[in-house]
């Protein structure tokens, strides 16, 4: 397995990854990095030759955690027909009615997505978030650890919900919105906003 980005957020998709019976091999990136804990071969850029031919005969992953950027180098290698793979650890607990996008999204410890719940491409459910019943992410959310959306929350695409928020259940969240940690969401949240506090505002 390959991984795009190679920092904070792709430890964690490292160690999925390699907890789940995989192991990343190899990492592209913008620049080497001189922190390499994983002891991974740097293969250049995504969209060097040598690099996108690795990444064209060998699943791959975007380890990115910044929505727009992940969203980015995605959709610019789905142009190349090159699609990612799923990282899903594996004490995460998915109901089988759940549907999860089966490109570039990544759960995480201990994860729980409920009954009908759906997950978008190249979504992010971090460390502990609970994803309850009949919940909708947009493609490339972000849902922070120890976040809980309850039953029938719609959350629109490139939404970041901060570490600890929880978000009331029956809410829309519109697109391009920031949630702020351990906010308490009780009210709808229209497009290109961002709340934080108890409650939201």
């Amino acid at each position: 397995m390959i991984i795009i980005g190679y920092s904070g957020h792709a430890y964690v998709v490292c160690s999925i990854i390699n907890g789940s019976g995989q192991t990343v091999t190899a990492y592209c990136d913008q620049e080497e990095k001189s922190l390499n804990p994983f002891k991974l071969r740097y293969l250049g850029k995504e969209d060097d030759p040598a690099a996108l031919e690795a990444l064209s005969t060998s699943p791959f992953f975007v380890a990115i955690g910044n929505n727009l950027i992940r969203r980015k180098v995605q959709e610019s290698l789905a142009i190349k027909t090159l699609v990612p793979s799923n990282a899903i650890h594996p004490s995460a607990i998915m109901c089988a009615s759940a549907a999860v996008a089966p490109d570039g999204v990544m759960i995480g410890a201990r994860v729980v997505i409920q009954p009908l719940a759906n997950i978008g491409t190249g979504s992010i459910c971090n460390t502990g978030c609970i994803i309850e019943h009949e919940c909708s992410l947009g493609e490339f959310v972000h849902v922070g650890p120890g976040a809980i959306l309850c039953g029938n929350v719609t959350v629109g695409e490139n939404t970041f919900i901060g570490a600890g928020a929880v978000v009331r259940q029956g809410i829309r969240i519109g697109k391009n919105c920031m949630i702020g940690a351990g906010s308490a969401v009780i009210k709808d949240v229209p497009d290109f906003s961002t709340v934080v506090g108890v409650p939201a505002r």
